[in-house]
């Protein structure tokens, strides 16, 4: 990716109709963010600007960034803060840019800060069992090299093979392995953080325990990149399980597998995996995988047990879902860790747009079944296509609406209807205490629904926070809050 001048930047982004900062301090910007980088950290072609534009999530509005540049250091994103501070040029931090809510999307004028070649992991302590890692390691990566001495980074997003630790940390991400283990803030001990004046803060500690102080290293965990810039994190490692069973529990209907959940639950068993997939979902695996889900029932239900008594909780949990109605398979595990994994690639190859919104809606576990009842109730009522995979463990639903295009006067129409269901969702969600966003984070798509679930004394409390981090509002302005 070369590079690429302040007069060529200056140029494309004036001749897409955005504000753009007269030539000379723009020129002076470019030069001076330029001059602290070395060979292929800067681009400005429109190919890149186009690919670091956006990430996975439904687009409001497209603003190409004025560059994209990559740090490989702490000093390079010391560098690069503290030249757009001097010019009051925002900066939108990513990842691997698999976030789903618009969070590493461009803002106008801005620039787009790439972690992903800071990929090192700076240290392994199996004694101590905790890593440091630099934001761009993928999460796998990091398992693997925990494997080699017997442990394992619980946090297990479904995009765990190209997610980085960093976008995990900027969004609290979650996983299949939350219901036992927690989310991404459960597994944070430390982190290192450059601020919006370009200054290194270091927060939390190397200790399990620590309650020294405010906790600043929670509050940074799903911050979405709008308090500090994560160049280091600090994580607590488990144990690796010596014995993992997967369960396999087909239903004919999705609300009687919702039921399911609770009677593990009500049996005093903790598996690691508790996911639940609906019909459309088996109906879309079927045809990636040409499989035949879909003949043995109408819901799935996964629930792996781990640990030294994986095998006694699976027995619990087989008799638990038969009494439950459900078909359970006997087989070796090796069917049903396939179904995991099938599960964890269940999103496919689509992205969100204007027609297909997946969304995160968590409810208490017990109004699991009330909700899935609802949203196939409204479905039916607004016309909608709808499938639902969740991680039933901890009452976290991913429901997606979608609409197929036909023609602009009918499509004008369905994405009336395609919105009004996506409000309806969020409504009764948080009629049942359940919350927006269970794991992907606010972002920019979010927004509009945050007002409904925070009262404007908790907002502002939120925005004197951020202006006191970040005076001059150049850190992923627009977006969480």
């Amino acid at each position: 990716m070369a590079g690429t001048s302040g007069e060529s930047i200056k140029e494309r982004t004036v001749g897409r109709g955005e504000a753009a900062k007269p030539p000379a301090i723009q020129g002076t910007f470019v030069e001076e963010l330029a001059a602290g980088l070395g060979a292929g950290q800067m681009a400005g072609d429109e190919e890149t600007l186009t690919v670091y534009s956006v990430d996975q999530g439904p687009m409001l509005e497209r603003h190409l960034p004025l560059a994209v540049v990559w740090a490989e250091s702490v000093e390079d994103v010391q560098h690069i803060v503290r030249s757009c501070a001097a010019h009051q040029v925002p900066i939108v931090a990513r990842g691997a840019g698999t976030g789903v809510s618009g969070g590493a999307h461009a803002t106008q004028g801005c620039i787009v800060l790439s972690l992903e070649r800071m990929n090192r992991i700076l240290d392994l302590n199996p004694d101590d069992e905790t890593a440091v890692v630099e934001p761009g390691v993928i999460n796998a990566e990091l398992n693997a090299a925990a494997a080699k001495h017997g442990l394992m980074y619980a946090p297990d997003p479904a995009s765990y093979k190209i997610s980085t630790i960093g976008g995990n940390v900027a969004t609290n991400a979650g996983g299949l392995r939350c219901a036992k283990y927690g989310v991404t803030r459960d597994s944070v001990l430390a982190l290192d953080v450059v601020m919006a004046d370009g200054s290194l803060m270091h927060t939390g500690h190397q200790t399990f325990k620590g309650v020294a102080g405010y906790d600043l290293t929670a509050l940074l965990v799903g911050s979405e990149g709008t308090l500090g810039i994560v160049v280091g994190v600090t994580v607590r490692l488990k144990y690796l399980p010596r014995e993992v069973h997967t369960i396999a529990a087909f239903y004919q209907d999705f609300r009687s597998a919702a039921a399911g959940v609770l009677a593990v639950g009500k049996a005093r068993v903790q598996p690691a995996i508790m996911e639940l997939l609906d019909n459309g979902t088996l109906v879309q695996l079927d045809e990636l995988h040409g499989g035949d889900l879909q003949k043995r029932g109408k819901s799935l239900l996964l629930i792996q047990t781990d640990g030294f008594g994986a095998a006694a909780e699976a027995d619990v949990v087989r008799q638990v879902l038969a009494e439950s109605g459900a078909t359970v398979t006997t087989e070796a595990s090796a069917e049903a860790e396939m179904l995991v994994e099938m599960r964890r690639n269940s999103r496919g190859v689509e992205v969100d747009d204007e027609f297909r919104v997946g969304e995160d809606i968590a409810v208490p576990r017990s109004r699991l079944v009330d909700f899935v009842a609802e949203l196939e109730a409204m479905a039916t009522r607004f016309h909608v296509r709808l499938k639902v995979v969740a991680h039933a463990g901890d009452g976290n639903l991913h429901p997606t609406f979608w609409m197929d295009r036909v023609d602009p006067a009918t499509d004008a129409e369905a994405l009336k209807r395609l919105n009004a269901a996506l409000d309806e969702s969020i409504r009764v969600g948080l009629d049942m205490g359940g919350t927006i966003t269970g794991e992907h984070g606010v972002g920019q798509y979010k927004l509009r629904w945050l007002g409904l679930e925070q009262p404007e004394p908790v907002r502002e409390l939120q925005r004197r926070i951020k202006e006191l981090f970040d005076p001059q509002g150049i850190l992923n302005p627009g977006k969480a809050i």
